[in-house]
């Protein structure tokens, strides 16, 4: 399981998000909640990474909405960058039944030192991620992402800072 710091900045995409989807924000907070990892869940969290990745038309927030700001929302018209696709994949496990606290939007750096937002699915069997950059879901250790920042399981308006083990390891030498 990744190690997590304090709470951290709120990206601005999300409180845009928040704003215009206020009931997806407008969460009661809840206890920290694990999925039971079995092949059954494991079936849905792979149906609904592949769906996603295949259904919407990647595409950067410029020449989608004209802006350079982070923008997050649902595919509404079919098309999106990362975080249209992490936002979908977390929508549609919840719809699916999977709990809220589990299902986490998370910041990282990519290979490229490029921002980029995931879904973080915790696990009674560790934290795997969810990545429009792939198909197959890989546990976050081997991800090759450098981690900054997710919600928090008990509320999604509050996020925390994910400490890098390489920091971690460097550091006690």
């Amino acid at each position: 399981y990744a190690t997590l710091g304090g709470p951290t900045s709120v990206p601005y995409g999300w409180v845009d998000f928040c704003h215009r989807e206020p009931q997806e924000c407008d969460q009661p907070v809840r206890p920290p909640l694990d999925i039971n990892l079995t092949s059954e869940t494991w079936q849905i969290l792979n149906k609904v990474n592949h769906l996603v990745n295949q259904t919407i038309i990647p595409i950067s927030n410029y020449d989608h909405w004209g802006t350079m700001l982070d923008h997050w929302d649902y595919p509404k018209d079919g098309k999106g960058d990362c975080k249209i696709y992490a936002l979908w994949k977390r929508k549609l496990l919840m719809d699916a039944g999977f709990p809220r606290q589990a299902l986490l939007m998370t910041i990282v750096r990519d290979q490229n030192g490029e921002g980029h937002a995931i879904l973080t699915v915790k696990t009674n069997r560790g934290e795997f991620i969810l990545d429009n950059m792939r198909q197959d879901i890989r546990p976050w250790g081997m991800t090759g992402y450098h981690f900054y920042k997710r919600q928090s399981q008990e509320n999604p308006n509050i996020w925390v800072s994910v400490v890098d083990p390489n920091a971690l390891v460097s550091s006690l030498r």
